[in-house]
């Protein structure tokens, strides 16, 4: 009998190997690595999203007559050879894996690998698209993409009259209390739950699962329902603006779910699709949001291929500042935004894109944190991470580390840009537009000095050339500079 191993990212019966199974002619293999948990203190819930994730759907495929060989052990290479050893397989199959490390292990053990579609665009396709550009803009691949795939265009050309409607989802948060977003649901543990926390609490960091995030497609689906009906109306206008008291806003909670394969791409845009043509969403909301489906995601995911192994070191900035402790213990900062945003990522294993890229990570790119250790950090504490995202996502989007192969310059800005986005700096320790002294913003600070340090490497991008010449204008570069030491001093203790 023919085995497919089935990895925890590719939990849906609709992918590769799996597809083209069947109870009477195949078995399954899936392994719970305890040597790869324990390996990284991940964030327990992203263990436990992950974990149960797997148990229960290794169940749906016994409820649907597959033999289930769920293992336990301390590696990969383990299950595999105590398989073999049990059942005498005749062939492995697996379809593609979705990280590097997994598909060199299955070249290593024999492995067959079956064609992926667990993604909309195969990298395979990506090479007709990149086969005679020079450069890779996203842009250019979601419009691509919106016309092999069909969504919201008409005889080839956009819905509406335009590709790309960020201008007008670009908000500040309302003020004045006018706009309210739905409770995201929830599911209620059980004993596989509280089993699964229990097992491995002592090495992970982060607050225990309460329900947020869904263990099964069932679930899934109705977190997709949800999102569709009440969420993506009002998905568009304030998709990048942040509030200390609300998390989600209009984010749709739903990349943990395509991430592991609880969710296809094509379901989810579909959905969205589907209710923008049945007028219960505006242009603007549906565009932005199958945007970062079939545009961002798809590209991230095909970035990641084209230059793997060596793309995870790339340190274009040769920034060597180790990653502090702030990163797990949100009180090792008086930065209101920076704490708001990391107890965030404690209280659930998740914070929003701009939180992402523009508190944290344009923190760590400003402070010149190693993009190596940062890239961990974040791999290591979302429910949504995966080497294929995170890696493209803070190596070349966030940190510029790769020299501008993913961004075409590095999403730096000071301590204006979060006052616009959020309400976070009114309750700050910190004085946002000044510069220098102890109540100076250290983001602000941070962004002149990583003008002034990097000026021979920015002064040349046009996208950023103009505000290097401003900081080469500043009067007080030196006092700034002064400052900025300070505070990549108190860094590791705390003290800033």
């Amino acid at each position: 009998m023919t085995t497919v191993l089935v990895f925890g990212d590719q939990l849906n019966t609709e992918f590769g190997a799996l597809a083209q199974a069947s109870p009477s002619t195949h078995q399954i293999l899936m392994v719970e690595s305890t040597g790869k948990i324990a390996a990284r203190r991940w964030h327990i819930q992203r263990i436990h999203l992950i974990v149960a994730s797997m148990r229960r759907f290794a169940e749906e495929l016994r409820g649907v007559g597959y033999d289930v060989d769920y293992r336990i052990c301390d590696s990969f290479q383990t299950g595999i050879a105590e398989h073999r050893a049990a059942h005498a397989p005749s062939h492995i199959v697996a379809t593609e894996p979705n990280s590097w490390s997994a598909r060199q292990l299955l070249e290593r053990h024999g492995i067959e690998q079956i064609r992926s579609n667990q993604f909309l665009c195969h990298p395979t396709d990506f090479a007709e698209f990149s086969a005679s550009r020079k450069s890779f803009k996203m842009e250019d691949f979601y419009r691509w993409q919106r016309v092999r795939l069909g969504y919201l265009v008409e005889d080839g050309k956009p819905v509406g009259g335009t590709w790309n409607l960020d201008k007008e989802n670009r908000e500040p948060p309302p003020r004045d209390g006018s706009v309210t977003w739905p409770t995201p649901p929830t599911s209620t543990l059980d004993g596989l739950d509280l089993e699964i926390i229990a097992s491995y609490r002592s090495a992970s960091w982060g607050d225990e699962p309460t329900g947020t995030w869904a263990t099964t497609r069932r679930d899934a689906l109705s977190r997709l329902a949800h999102f569709i009906d009440n969420v993506l109306p009002g998905f568009g206008p304030h998709e990048d603006a942040m509030l200390a008291d609300n998390w989600h806003l209009a984010h749709s909670l739903l990349s943990p779910y395509l991430n592991l394969g609880l969710l296809t791409p094509r379901e989810v845009c579909d959905a969205a699709h589907g209710a923008f043509l049945a007028g219960k969403v505006p242009l603007n909301s549906a565009e932005g949001f199958i945007r970062q489906i079939i545009g961002w995601r798809e590209f991230i995911w095909n970035m990641y291929w084209k230059w793997m192994p060596d793309y995870p070191d790339l340190n274009a900035l040769d920034a060597t500042t180790p990653l502090p402790p702030l990163f797990t213990d949100p009180t090792k900062t008086n930065m209101n935004c920076l704490s708001q945003c990391v107890n965030s990522v404690k209280e659930r294993g998740y914070a929003h894109h701009i939180q992402r890229l523009m508190v944290m990570g344009n923190f760590a790119l400003i402070a010149g944190i190693n993009p190596r250790q940062f890239t961990d950090w974040m791999w290591e504490s979302f429910v949504d991470a995966a080497e294929w995202v995170m890696v493209p996502n803070v190596v070349g989007m966030t940190l510029y580390a790769d020299g501008g192969r993913v961004a075409t310059k590095p999403y730096a800005a000071g301590g204006n840009y979060i006052d616009k986005m959020s309400d976070y700096c009114s309750s700050c320790h910190y004085d946002r537009s000044k510069r220098v002294g102890d109540d100076a913003c250290p983001f602000t600070t941070l962004y002149w000095n990583f003008l002034s340090r990097n000026e021979a490497r920015l002064i040349k991008n046009p996208r950023v050339a103009q505000q290097v010449r401003a900081a080469q204008r500043l009067a007080n570069i030196e006092a700034v500079n002064d400052r900025a030491a300070g505070v990549l001093g108190g860094l590791d203790t705390g003290r800033f």
